[in-house]
């Protein structure tokens, strides 16, 4: 098709035309994410190679405290009359091997392969009394293990500084210059090198309480630890991707659930979405059409409803749309019904109930953001427009919308991601309600894959099967994103509304 006959269309026909493209391109648009991520390894594998191949260029051209720093961390330092830092890197490799051996290899990686041999039980002593003889402890073997992996990521990094710093070091020495001193290194870190100063805590946080929970978390998705093998009383073990395969083909009642909460999860993350949107924009355009006045009043009265915590709101919605709830009450009382609307107990009533209650919370959010993009867009292409004879429904279609998603592309991706993790608005408002006894392990009909891990661990004690939708949302998540943005015209024309 070529330009001339796709702008002969109209906008019902550009709609269609566009949906069919992007689920007709969409494998080849995976495919380019796969290919861009092995791309990417391949760079990564590469950049290690010539990192090893630097290292050995380094050592033979290196003098005997260059080569010694190799083995003995400090030692070059210490030999190009750095002592200190020198003394500090010895210091940070003999506390690393006091670690390993006295920490992490007898009590983690000694049974990483394993994760425990003897569970705990009962034997009788010698006066035939019962007594609890604890045995290993898969989860501390395996946290053990993971955190083991880390330190050594981290240490590995300072020993890569510490031969840089010999072979700098040698080099300031072979031109005739004296290798700076500690007070020197200080101020240096202080001031040009400052911001690692400053990056330096912050990093080591994020490996203590992000990088190794997710690393965690990525193993246990491949054991059997679940509500049948608890630690410390029970042990667990790798069960490889057994696991991936219950969730996806291998166990029908696991493969049913997760399908149907998927399919669940993709519909309200669209409307989610797009209600709120669509709904802040067109509530920004009308209260900033001209000769609408109070304009200040209209936006306070829906901003009202931010200054209220969504939890609040959300309980509160709860509470009017149970069965036996305010609102039906009040509708019995009138008269106006016999039966209490099931809004919150029927699986079709509820899903509806979700999305309206959502854009109640955050239609509000999309017209403060929106607004201040609208008052930008130049008044020259709507008065063009009114010349041409378009009417607002075209004006707002050729200009105001391609205008919001230009800018807005990355907040609806953004907004999309994080309604696919609402946990809040379904879990507050309906509770995954109603259950299905068709659902495995106490799902529900209005269930999120969120919220349904959440059930599966605080209720349930699946671990195993909870890492797997955790791993299972983060892939959606991440391919959504890709393919979305890399799609939109913002990226693709950066310039476009220069």
């Amino acid at each position: 098709m070529d330009f001339l006959d796709y702008m002969q269309m109209s906008a019902g026909q550009k709609f269609a035309y566009k949906f069919k493209t992007f689920f007709k391109t969409l494998p080849s648009n995976i495919g380019k994410v796969f290919t861009l991520f092995g791309q990417k390894v391949i760079k990564l594998l590469n950049a290690i190679a010539k990192g090893f191949a630097n290292y050995g260029r380094n050592f033979v051209k290196g003098d005997i405290f260059t080569k010694l720093s190799y083995i003995i961390m400090g030692a070059g330092s210490i030999g190009h009359k750095q002592i200190v830092k020198g003394i500090l890197y010895l210091v940070l490799e003999v506390l690393y091997f006091l670690f390993m051996i006295g920490f992490a290899v007898p009590y983690g990686l000694s049974q990483f392969f394993t994760l425990g041999t003897v569970e705990t039980h009962n034997e009788k002593d010698t006066w035939g009394v019962q007594t609890e003889i604890q045995g290993d402890n898969s989860m501390h073997i395996l946290l053990i293990s993971v955190m083991a992996m880390i330190v050594t990521i981290a240490f590995f990094v300072f020993y890569l500084m510490n031969i840089k710093s010999a072979i700098a070091a040698q080099e300031t020495i072979k031109a005739g210059k004296k290798p700076i001193g500690i007070k020197r290194e200080i101020l240096i870190f202080l001031d040009e090198r400052f911001h690692i100063t400053l990056l330096s805590l912050p990093i080591a946080l994020i490996l203590c309480f992000t990088i190794l929970p997710i690393i965690f978390t990525i193993f246990i998705a491949f054991t059997n630890y679940d509500r049948f093998h608890q630690a410390p009383q029970k042990l667990f073990t790798w069960v490889g991707f057994k696991n991936f395969a219950d969730v996806f083909y291998d166990n029908p009642e696991k493969s049913y659930t997760f399908g149907k909460i998927l399919g669940w999860t993709i519909v309200w993350a669209f409307f989610a979405t797009f209600t709120n949107y669509i709904g802040g924009m067109v509530l920004a355009l009308l209260i900033n059409k001209k000769g609408i006045k109070f304009k200040g009043l209209w936006r306070t009265l829906f901003v009202i409803t931010i200054a209220v915590p969504n939890f609040v709101t959300l309980l509160v919605m709860n509470q009017l749309l149970a069965d036996q709830g305010t609102l039906n009450l009040t509708l019995k009382d009138w008269g106006l019904i016999s039966d209490s609307i099931p809004f919150l107990s029927d699986a079709n009533y509820a899903r509806v109930v979700v999305i309206l209650v959502n854009m109640w919370i955050g239609v509000p959010y999309t017209m403060l953001s929106t607004s201040g993009i609208l008052m930008n867009i130049p008044e020259d292409l709507y008065e063009s427009a009114k010349i041409d004879g378009a009417n607002a429904f075209q004006t707002f279609m050729k200009i105001t919308l391609p205008y919001m998603l230009f800018v807005t592309t990355p907040y609806l991706i953004s907004s999309f991601v994080g309604n696919i993790n609402n946990f809040n608005v379904i879990f507050l408002l309906t509770g995954g309600e109603p259950k299905s006894t068709d659902y495995y392990s106490g799902a529900g009909k209005t269930d999120l894959l969120v919220t349904w891990l959440y059930k599966l661990t605080a209720n349930n004690k699946d671990y195993n099967l909870a890492a797997v939708i955790g791993i299972i949302i983060f892939v959606i998540c991440a391919i959504a994103s890709l393919i979305t943005y890399n799609m939109s015209k913002s990226a693709k024309d950066e310039e476009a509304f220069g």
